[in-house]
């Protein structure tokens, strides 16, 4: 797998997984609040969406943004005259297309200073009387109306639920949503698959254990406990992939976004498994013709890439035969944009018989 920095959504990231640079994305207890010494992801999030690398980022993400096009100007319908909601607007660009066509008004909420910069998009593209940028936490603003039509979100985190956005969307959705009116993207799937990767394990976690002579295992212990972000090469995969998870965002409660889900992994030739890899795919199913992305490692490469679980153990695995277990997930209960995760898993197979419990930490 190649080794690159990874940014996030519009809403939030640039985080620190085993390949990135220092964490630039979590959460402040105030917009502008001051960096605590012992920052994790639940102080620097908004703050991080103030770079404007990270937003660029986003927006050359051609699969995420053109499907986000693609939604509105094909199935105006679902904006035409509509009061919107955009959470977490960012530069505003959900907000420009809504606009374009045709919504009645659009109501951007960004909390980083990039509002003052979406308000500036938003009046250089003749659009300030139709889109309106407020500045705050949807926790914490009010919006001039009591009741919107639309809600329209680019909310998704690495492995789907990092940074817990999606805890804001849903309570937006409550307060302002009216009765049958539209979340946009609407479904959310998290997938799970597992890999060979002998050569990043042996470079990234095994390389503790001897560096210039010197023990350095204790490390290694800890970095196996931090899931990478990373791009999957679909010639990697061993296995097929199962759904954990579906989420409905027009229906599902906050709860749901913590669960724990069996899963069964059925080898599709003899290799060796040194990961589990979990990606996402997103469906807006309001539109005339439905239209989605998958951010799979056989899909087109976004700016999501996939979520890499090393395995203390590496698995030997024949053809046919299955690895077995059950992932869990919920935020952090310290900082609930953190995630963590535990996976436990089985493998009773002619050269390979283990059973093991694993806990990583996204953060």
């Amino acid at each position: 797998m190649a080794s690159t920095k990874n940014n996030h959504n519009e809403q939030g990231s640039e985080q620190t997984q085993n390949t990135k640079l220092p964490f630039e994305d979590a959460d402040e207890s105030m917009c502008d609040a001051d960096v605590a010494d012992d920052t994790t992801s639940a102080d620097y999030y908004f703050d991080s969406y103030s770079h404007f690398g990270i937003h660029e980022e986003m927006l050359k993400d051609v699969v995420r943004t053109k499907s986000y096009r693609d939604v509105i100007y094909k199935n105006k319908f679902l904006v035409k005259d509509k009061v919107v909601l955009d959470v977490g607007a960012g530069t505003g660009i959900l907000s420009l297309f809504c606009a374009k066509a045709g919504a009645a008004h659009v109501y951007a909420v960004e909390c980083s200073q990039m509002a003052d910069t979406a308000k500036e998009i938003v009046k250089s593209n003749g659009f300030s009387d139709v889109i309106t940028v407020l500045k705050g936490k949807i926790e914490e603003i009010e919006l001039p109306v009591p009741k919107v039509d639309v809600i329209i979100s680019e909310w998704m985190g690495y492995f789907l639920v990092y940074e817990n956005m999606l805890d804001t969307v849903l309570y937006a959705r409550n307060k302002w949503l009216v009765d049958g009116g539209v979340v946009l993207p609407d479904k959310a799937s998290l997938y799970l698959t597992a890999i060979e990767d002998a050569h990043y394990k042996e470079d990234k976690v095994e390389f503790w254990n001897d560096v210039y002579g010197f023990d350095m295992s204790c490390i290694k212990r800890r970095a196996i406990t931090e899931p990478l972000v990373d791009t999957v090469d679909g010639n990697q995969i061993v296995t097929d992939s199962k759904l954990l998870k579906t989420m409905d965002i027009s229906k599902m409660a906050s709860e749901d976004a913590s669960f724990t889900a069996p899963f069964k992994l059925v080898a599709k030739r003899n290799d060796h498994i040194h990961a589990l890899v979990a990606y996402f795919d997103v469906s807006f199913t309001m539109c005339h013709k439905m239209i989605g992305f998958s951010t799979g490692p056989k899909a087109r490469a976004t700016h999501w890439k996939q979520t890499v679980l090393y395995l203390e153990d590496v698995l030997t695995i024949c053809e046919g035969e299955m690895l077995t277990g059950s992932m869990t997930i919920a935020p952090n209960k310290k900082n609930p944009r953190d995630v963590d995760i535990k996976l436990s898993y089985s493998l009773n197979g002619q050269h390979c018989k283990i059973s093991r419990t694993q806990f990583y930490k996204m953060r």
